[in-house]
This record gives structure tokens, C-alpha cells and sequence, in this order.
């Protein structure tokens, strides 16, 4: 068993949990709130007397997973007969809710951006699809040769249309004919609060926004794109409110007029 945990500041947190073929972990959510889903492989899962089964997937770019929330202040089990790896992004939270289960066929399925700049983004834990009590969180796939998270977009700060959510970003990238691919990762600030990363990313990599415009999220020829996106904030309201990056808001207008990606969607409910 191996588990790997990262966090982008106070409200965020993202686990990944890999099991080999029979064997279990069991561990407390504590002050947060879950949902956990499938990276590649299936899992029962038992959750304070609760028993789900995971049909999960062969991997992010083969079909959509779906999913199991865990609440706050509860005691889970999660077992693999194949082995697999699976998901855990968290947030800190209020209240705690029931457990709960959705279905890959319930996952509502968005195509957003054209051209280049064309996405899918799979809204397992969106704010308007799932109902939680802090938690956010998507899955985007990205075609080969996209940008995605473009144009450049922020939400760190608390104002009308605007508010305060950290991110994390954890990545996977599709194989080439001669191996593992790789994508890259843009985040930059103000002279406020400055921060400057251009990384690049690899299959298990997590790039932590605190703050700060971030994208795009460039899928390099070759090479398919995921990112699973989790995201919470001290705010009063669980929305995700951005603000793009007023140098570069005129991408969006370059869309009219330009057809989705006919790769999308890359993954299709199980």
C-alpha cells in the first residue's frame, strides 16, 4: 500500500492511494470531507457502515469513475481484489453530510473552450452538480497539442464575481510509441503576491496554487492531458467564481465561430 498526500495551503488536500491486488487500508477522514475515485482499478468501499462498490476504470483516459463521497468524522475501509489506484481529494469542513454514491452515467460531461483550445471537463464534484459541504472538484482531459485552463485565470481574492479558492492540480499524461509523456504547467502572480512556476509534469505530478493567474495547462503533441482539479476557500459560499487575466480575456472571443475538438470527448461513460 501507498499513499501520497500534498496540499496547497489550509483548505485543500489531495490524496492518491495505491493498493496492491487483496489488500486493504482503512483510515479516518477526520476534519475533512472525500470523495474517492478510481485512477485505474475497482475497490469495495465501506464508510461507517455503508458498503459501496467501485466499478472505477482501467484509467483516466479510457472511461469516466465513479464516485464515493465520504463525510467528515468517519471511518473508512477500502479494499482492491485487483489492486488499483484511486483519488482522494479533500477539504477541511463544517458539516458533515451522508454518505453517498454517483454513477460514471450520473457524472455531467462538459466541452468547454474550441479549437485549440478545446477541453473536456468531467463535473464529478462540481459545485452546481454534487452537493458538499467545502469540496470542489473536476476532472479535465485535454487532446494532444491543447491548451487548457486558458485563458489564464485567478480566484484569491473576495470581491463581486471573484473568491477565494487554493487549487490543486495532480496530474496524468498520456504514453507515446517509446513511453510516458509529459505536459506542462503556467502559474504567475502580481507584484502583490508574486509567484512564478513554469513546470513540467509528469503521471503522479501536483502543482499547488495558493494563489496567484494560472494556465494554461498545455497537452504537448503526442500526448493526452489529465488533471484532476481540487479546490475549497474560506468563504461563506462553496462556488467557483474566476477572474481571467484581463491581458489575455480576448482568447475567449477567438471562439465564436470555431467548432469543438473532434477528439472530444476523449472518455465516455462506463
Amino acid at each position: 500500500m501507498t499513499l501520497t498526500t500534498v496540499s496547497a495551503g489550509a483548505y485543500t488536500r489531495m490524496r492518491t492511494l495505491e493498493l496492491l491486488p487483496g489488500t486493504e487500508h482503512t483510515f479516518g477522514t477526520g476534519a475533512e470531507e472525500m470523495c474517492l475515485l478510481s485512477l485505474s482499478g475497482a475497490a469495495t468501499v465501506d464508510c461507517d457502515g455503508h458498503a459501496f462498490a467501485l466499478t472505477g476504470r482501467d484509467g483516466v483516459f479510457t472511461g469516466i469513475s465513479d464516485m464515493i463521497y465520504l463525510p467528515r468524522d468517519a471511518e473508512v475501509t477500502v479494499r482492491s481484489a485487483y489492486g488499483g489506484r484511486f483519488a482522494l481529494p479533500a477539504a477541511p469542513c463544517r458539516n458533515r453530510l451522508e454518505p453517498g454514491y454517483r454513477p460514471a452515467g450520473d457524472v455531467p460531461v462538459e466541452l468547454r473552450g474550441a479549437g485549440n483550445c478545446s477541453r473536456q471537463v468531467n463535473n464529478f464534484c462540481s459545485a452546481d452538480s454534487f452537493e458538499a459541504d467545502r469540496l470542489i472538484a473536476v476532472e479535465v482531459l485535454t487532446p494532444a497539442g491543447n491548451w487548457s485552463s486558458y485563458p489564464p485565470h485567478k480566484h484569491d481574492e473576495d470581491r463581486p464575481g471573484e473568491c477565494v479558492l487554493e487549487e490543486i492540480y495532480y496530474f496524468e499524461v498520456g504514453n507515446g510509441p517509446t513511453g510516458p509523456g509529459m505536459g506542462y504547467q503556467r502559474v504567475y502572480g502580481t507584484p502583490e503576491r508574486p509567484v512564478d512556476v513554469l513546470a513540467e509534469v509528469r503521471t503522479g505530478d501536483a502543482v499547488l496554487i495558493e494563489h496567484g493567474w494560472h494556465g494554461p495547462s498545455m497537452a504537448v503533441p503526442g500526448y493526452d492531458l489529465y488533471y484532476l482539479n481540487v479546490m475549497a476557500g474560506p468563504g461563506p459560499e462553496r462556488a467557483w467564481l474566476i477572474c481571467d487575466d484581463p491581458a489575455h480575456a480576448w482568447i475567449r472571443e477567438t471562439w465564436h465561430g470555431q467548432e469543438v475538438d473532434p477528439r472530444l470527448p476523449l472518455t465516455r461513460s462506463i
